[in-house]
């Protein structure tokens, strides 16, 4: 197959693909929505109006479907993707345990990058979803697409005749260090990042970088000003299109366990210049969520996408770390009930040492059905041990909505693992008002990113189980 004529079918049957799924009536496919309310250390309680950030965990075209039929049209300043780079490699999820005071990896798979007519279908799945962005981002907005050698130069001829080669802003090259070696071609480390804007007027706020002086010395010329460094002079001057910046190690402190995680710095660079506060930015590729965090931390709205189980529970937790304004997740209804169920020993209220009402909980077990589970080899042996010893250092996350009125949840009590510890088995929180009738909401997640939930209902000053699901 020679891909370069096949270009314009791909063009033109994903622009009939989209032409004809927003012709038809909208079908809403998120059927599961919560409220996270970050409450670090059961200290705080965030309560801010302001609250339209959120994630959509599920396909990114059905999403931007959705975010058009709200009204998002025209709505986005800045959208960043990091799509697959068509590597035909099984990407895998690294979790630290604690086994028995043991530190212990278990790796599961993640996410595919294989596709079956190799580029062809590649192209075919990110064409459609570029036409999707383009009516999401607004007159003055910018999109970046994050590529390699093997796909960038395609895309390219793509993005110039959906965006129009009038609009090409950049091609970014990030330069890194990283392992690998070869002795038949120069060793590879660097991406390609395509710029493209809606129109002619954008949003771009330069940035500065530092150039060091030749010889690093100082120039001493009139009216430039110099600085100096533990390495020399240097003066600074608009960013370049060619961008240093370290990777995400395996030692970082950034590192969240995601194998295709991107560096907070190489997000601030595309936030600060193509985005301004209060503006939405947007990242249909989430992966380990840094485009949210970063937007969150310069006071950006945002709104990410992503299909992985993965990728949502590392993106909650992240944020919750950061103390975000409270957000949504969404959900297409994806069965994990059968992935596993959370057993409680003990669930009911109680008043504290204070005389204060409480509601307590203390966790059994956790039943894991691991032939759910998409893991191989000596992990799988060692998930079984864990089972055995230990049921609960396979939970992640723990979510309790404690005035449940049967809609979308508001869990504003977060308790979860960090850095391989497990979670706490015994939970308590203090309300100033526990009534008869009231709902409580359990969100728990594995450490697989698999999810479900408990309902119960205070009767009587007794709290009994209402619903699975």
């Amino acid at each position: 197959m020679i891909i370069i004529e096949k270009l314009p079918e791909i063009l033109n049957n994903s622009k009939n693909e989209v032409e004809s799924i927003l012709g038809k009536p909208f079908i809403e496919p998120f059927v599961q929505i919560e409220k996270l309310v970050p409450n670090i250390n059961n200290r705080k309680i965030v309560n801010n109006n302001r609250c339209f950030n959120g994630f959509y965990q599920g396909d990114n075209l059905i999403a931007m479907v959705k975010l058009l039929e709200e009204g998002y049209e025209g709505k986005i300043d800045l959208i960043y993707i990091d799509p697959p780079f068509l590597t035909k490699t099984k990407y895998k999820g690294r979790i630290l345990m604690d086994n028995g005071g043991k530190q212990e990896a278990i790796e599961y798979f993640a996410y595919n990058d294989i596709w079956e007519n190799g580029l062809f279908s590649y192209l075919e799945m990110l064409c459609p979803r570029l036409y999707l962005m383009k009516e999401l981002l607004s007159d003055e907005g910018t999109i970046y697409i994050h590529l390699d050698y093997r796909t960038v130069h395609y895309v390219k001829v793509l993005m110039d005749q959906i965006f129009g080669e009038e609009n090409f802003l950049n091609e970014i090259i990030w330069a890194y260090k990283s392992g690998g070696v070869s002795q038949r071609y120069y060793s590879r480390k660097h991406d390609t990042i395509l710029v493209y804007t809606k129109g002619k007027d954008y949003i771009f706020n330069p940035q500065k970088e530092k150039s060091y002086n030749r010889g690093l010395k100082p120039y001493r010329f009139k009216g430039v000003k110099e600085y100096k460094d533990n390495l020399g002079w240097y003066t600074l001057v608009n960013l370049r299109d060619v961008w240093q910046i370290d990777m995400v190690g395996r030692t970082s402190k950034e590192r969240v366990g995601y194998d295709t995680q991107k560096p907070e710095k190489l997000l601030e660079r595309i936030i600060l210049t193509s985005s301004n506060e209060g503006s939405i930015v947007a990242d249909f590729f989430a992966g380990s969520g840094t485009t949210g965090v970063v937007a969150e931390k310069f006071n950006r709205r945002w709104i990410m996408a992503d299909k992985g189980a993965l990728s949502s529970i590392i993106i909650s937790k992240r944020l919750i770390e950061k103390e975000s304004l409270p957000f949504y997740t969404y959900r297409i209804y994806n069965n994990h009930k059968k992935a596993g169920k959370l057993l409680l020993k003990e669930i009911g209220i109680r008043k504290n040492r204070e005389g204060i009402k409480e509601i307590y909980l203390e966790l059994d077990k956790y039943e894991l059905n691991i032939e759910h589970i998409n893991i191989k080899g000596k992990y799988k042996t060692n998930i079984k041990k864990m089972l055995s010893k230990n049921s609960l250092s396979l939970l992640d996350f723990i979510g309790i909505a404690t005035d449940y009125e049967g809609s979308t949840p508001v869990i504003n009590w977060q308790y979860y693992r960090s850095n391989g510890s497990n979670l706490n088995k015994k939970i308590s929180i203090n309300l100033k008002d526990i009534n008869n009738g009231q709902k409580i909401y359990i969100k728990y997640v594995n450490i697989f990113g698999h999810g479900s939930s408990n309902i119960y209902e205070i009767i009587d000053e007794r709290v009994v189980l209402c619903q699975e699901n």
